[in-house]
């Protein structure tokens, strides 16, 4: 892929067609590997080829991963500083596809946009293939690739096509912050009647769909079933599942990172409105360098850096698992008040430990399958590969009453207090 996009970037005229021409070729590569296999999850070689075991090839890839989001993030500080137009080439690439979408000339964030999609859809033919045998899971990449290429891709483009907002209906706050900051709800009512839709659509997800959808369903409807980053984690990224730590110190720092994040952006906000309401004279400036700060670290560093470059050694949920605000809410509502549990056929465990070797949050899943507990964590995502990958039919995803979940079900709020105090392992998570 490196390769192609250097040959792509000096030979523009024929870029693009090399681009296709990649994409379809890898295609072509998966379904001669999968498609005449026996129905059934292949990890076969996993930990042996270089790539998807941390080793050197998988450094390189984190190297060429984390420079491609460097400089399409601070590509015009790069410039400043004297670097080459690099990206230029790349951006030239796609601009027969901006123009034939929205009218208008490619830039950095189309270049992304473009190999975003197309990196989800790609491999998401990939995981189809691999998990051909399980319809949960085809019928769940299938929806990742529709909500990515139609919500985040087409749906923006054709919005700036009609003059109109550049608005992704797939990101709601606190992932897609500046949706309710005074300026981006000002940028959005400028586009009138459907400005004032925008508006109103991503309030109703915020607080209405969120709480209720996170209560049949868990945290899964948005993270495995609709979220780009999600998107991107279960198809790019899913070579690299294995490498989570299932360390329980790794758990803590998990659960104190991403709970300070929520707090950062929530707080962010409040300050950004109080701000406005008052003029600017409410903390003047520093208000506006608290939203610059968590745009620059936690926006572009964590999130694409940080979440995405690090796939092949830190596995697929980096950013997910340790950085997201919106998985924080969900998790909140999953572990406390959700009717989402993951069954544990405790007597047909054999303690192979294909649950927790796949399990992209760091789950220790293997634990509670011997204990014979149901699996109830804040993080769980519910993408079902434990699920998939045990021999057995040991663990079973279900969307069954609140009570019974856990012990001390029926007292949400206590359980959500004693998992913000509680860090034991096991018990209260």
């Amino acid at each position: 892929l490196v390769m192609s996009l250097i040959f792509s970037s000096y030979f523009m005229g024929i870029g693009l067609t090399a681009f296709f021409v990649l994409c379809i070729s890898s295609c072509v590569f998966f379904y001669k590997v999968y498609a005449h296999q026996h129905p059934g999850i292949k990890n076969n070689n996993i930990y042996f080829s270089n790539i998807t075991s941390a080793n050197s090839l998988a450094w390189l890839a984190c190297f060429f991963i984390t420079g491609f989001y460097v400089a399409l993030y601070f590509y015009d500080d790069l410039l400043a500083m004297g670097m080459p137009r690099f990206l230029d080439g790349w951006i030239a690439m796609v601009d027969p596809i901006a123009k034939f979408l929205h009218g208008g000339s490619a830039d950095r964030w189309f270049l992304y946009g473009s190999f975003y999609t197309f990196a989800v859809l790609v491999m998401g033919l990939r995981m189809i293939l691999k998990y051909r045998g399980n319809r949960y899971q085809q019928i769940r990449t299938f929806s990742v690739m529709f909500f990515q290429l139609g919500f985040s891709f087409l749906i923006p483009s054709f919005l700036k096509r009609m003059n109109q907002p550049e608005f992704y209906f797939t990101y709601f706050w606190p992932l897609k912050y500046d949706y309710l900051f005074p300026s981006g709800i000002d940028y959005v009512t400028n586009a009138g009647s459907l400005g004032v839709f925008m508006i109103c659509w991503g309030l109703i997800m915020t607080f209405i769909a969120t709480p209720v959808l996170s209560y049949f369903f868990g945290k899964r409807w948005y993270c495995s079933w609709v979220c780009g980053c999600g998107g991107l984690a279960e198809t790019l990224g899913d070579p690299f599942r294995q490498h989570s730590s299932k360390s329980e110190k790794a758990w803590v720092v998990e659960r104190w990172m991403i709970h300070s994040v929520l707090v950062i952006i929530t707080l962010t906000t409040i300050l950004l409105w109080a701000n406005d309401s008052y003029g600017g004279a409410f903390l003047g400036e520093y208000s506006f360098t608290a939203k610059k700060l968590y745009a620059f670290y936690i926006g572009a560093v964590f999130s694409g850096v940080i979440g995405v470059g690090f796939y092949p050694i830190f596995g697929s949920r980096v950013w997910c698992r340790f950085g997201c605000p919106m998985a924080a809410i969900l998790g909140i509502f999953q572990r406390t008040f959700s009717r989402f549990r993951i069954t544990v056929n405790g007597d047909q465990c054999m303690s192979c430990g294909n649950c927790s070797t796949y399990c992209e949050m760091g789950i220790d899943v293997r634990g509670y399958a011997q204990r014979g507990e149901n699996i109830v964590r804040s993080s769980c995502v519910g993408c079902g590969v434990c699920s998939a990958v045990c021999p057995r039919g040991v663990l079973k995803l279900e969307n069954d009453t609140h009570k019974n979940r856990f012990e001390g079900s029926d007292k949400p709020v206590k359980t959500l207090v004693n998992s913000i105090l509680n860090r034991r392992i096991y018990k209260d998570q």
